[in-house]
């Protein structure tokens, strides 16, 4: 293995995360433990630099942790994402080690791209089991080999599974404490992806569900990076009071997480500024609520 790192960066990434992702802070600290470690070369060697099993709810942050992470310490595009539910069929298997001696598959053609980063396989319970096989080897000697007989090395990398397994508790119980919903989540995994290979994951982490208030802290969030983005393509805005209100009207959903409020942003923000670009207009002014309709304009 090949480790460079930088002491001031490893140091501040707890409180970088904490920043990014919001609702999780019980997390977070296990999360970097394992990061730091893989990042300094303490991790035994014949195994992958680190790897988690990220269960909750959807919409929560399981991925955007992974990308959060993994763009702190290697930069954009490290992440290699694999939908398991692509992945429900024995044959399916060629898919992602290769068909012939020829092909590499998708997960040898991603892992060759750098020498380092991260692989997330989304929703692994939908795998087949002989595609769950695969992950006895990538987990506890970080190697898998690809149809072309050649031996994939993934010492360089964090592997990160998801999973939904045990969110309809989460979602449904709402009397009982976390810590008693969190081994019943952990239980139903291990009994559902097999205890040979829940047993090799680093670490095994338990997502909450994300409230109200957390949503608020989210859509602050999110609307910073919406407002970056679209200062990056030349258009320079500001939001008043009245937005945050209507994107959060528009986007909160206690079942789905997160995920309507981004998109709610995404849509109402860009329904503002195109409009303001047919009208011929520059667009730069103060993006505020509509009296008159549940949308966004520009106000100069």
């Amino acid at each position: 293995m090949n480790f460079t790192f930088d002491t001031e960066q490893l140091n501040y990434l707890e409180n970088h995360l904490v920043e990014q992702i919001i609702g999780q802070d019980h997390i977070i600290p296990r999360v970097a433990s394992v990061l730091r470690r893989g990042e300094l070369g303490l991790t035994k060697e014949s195994r992958p630099r680190g790897s988690f099993l990220f269960l909750g709810p959807t919409g929560v942050g399981k991925t955007e942790l992974t990308l959060a992470f993994s763009e702190y310490l290697f930069g954009k595009d490290r992440v290699h994402r694999f939908d398991m539910s692509e992945y429900q069929t024995k044959d399916s298997l060629t898919r992602l080690l290769g068909e012939n001696s020829t092909d590499s598959g998708l997960l040898g053609k991603a892992a060759q791209l750098h020498h380092e980063g991260t692989i997330l396989f989304d929703e692994i319970e939908k795998a087949h089991p002989e595609i769950l096989d695969i992950f006895l080897q990538i987990l506890d000697a970080a190697r898998v080999t690809l149809s072309t007989g050649e031996t994939l090395d993934l010492q360089n990398y964090y592997i990160v599974l998801t999973s939904n397994i045990g969110s309809a508790e989460l979602m449904d119980l709402q009397h009982s404490s976390f810590a008693t919903l969190e081994r019943h989540v952990l239980m139903t995994a291990r009994g559902r992806l097999r205890p040979e290979i829940f047993g090799r994951v680093t670490e095994k982490l338990v997502f909450n569900k994300l409230s109200y208030e957390p949503q608020i802290k989210i859509a602050h969030l999110f609307l910073k990076k919406e407002l970056d983005f679209i200062r990056g393509n030349g258009h320079e805005l500001t939001i008043d009071d009245s937005v945050l209100p209507l994107v959060v009207r528009k986007g909160f959903d206690p079942k789905l997480g997160a995920r309507p409020l981004r998109d709610a942003i995404e849509k109402l923000i860009g329904d503002a500024v195109a409009t303001k670009m047919l009208q011929g207009d520059q667009v730069v002014g103060v993006l505020s609520a509509a009296e008159t309709s549940e949308q966004l304009i520009v106000r100069c």
